[in-house]
C-alpha cells in the first residue's frame, strides 16, 4: 500500500492565515512609502528651480523680484502646482501625492554668503520628507 503525503487541511488554512495577517500589515506600509515617493517626485522638480533662483540671487546679490526669473515651472506627474514668486517655491501635490503643499524659502544673512533653503509645510507631515518637518 502507498503511503500519502501533502499537506493536511489545517496546515494550509495557518499558511492562509499567515499570508493573511502579512498582507494587512504590509499593504499600508506600501501604500505610505508610495505617497512619500510622489512627494519627493515634488521635491526633484523645485530642486531644478532652486538652482535658478540661486544663480539669479547670487546675479543680483538680494533676494528680489526677479529672482525667479528663467524658472521651469512645468510640472509633472502627481505634482499638480508649482509656481515662484520672490524666490519663494510652492510645490502642491495631487492626491495621488497626498496633496502635500510645500514651501521652499530662501534665506542669505549678506550679499555674497550662501544661500539656506528652508522648506515648510502647512499639511500633515506624515508624507513629507524629514527636510521638511
Amino acid at each position: 500500500m502507498k503511503k500519502q503525503s501533502g499537506f493536511t487541511l489545517i496546515e494550509l488554512m495557518i499558511v492562509v492565515a499567515i499570508i493573511g495577517i502579512l498582507a494587512a500589515i504590509a499593504l499600508p506600509a506600501y501604500q505610505d512609502y508610495t505617497i512619500r515617493a510622489r512627494v519627493t517626485e515634488g521635491l526633484a522638480l523645485a530642486s531644478g528651480i532652486k538652482a535658478t533662483v540661486g544663480e539669479n540671487i547670487a546675479n543680483n546679490n538680494a533676494i528680489d523680484g526677479n529672482s525667479c526669473d528663467g524658472a521651469n515651472t512645468g510640472v509633472a506627474g502627481s505634482v499638480n502646482n508649482i509656481d515662484c514668486a520672490s524666490g519663494v517655491i510652492n510645490v502642491t501635490m495631487t492626491a495621488a501625492g497626498g496633496s502635500a503643499a510645500l514651501t521652499l524659502t530662501p534665506t542669505i544673512a549678506a550679499a555674497g554668503d550662501p544661500i539656506n533653503w528652508e522648506c515648510a509645510t502647512s499639511t500633515d507631515t506624515t508624507y513629507v520628507p524629514a527636510e521638511c518637518r
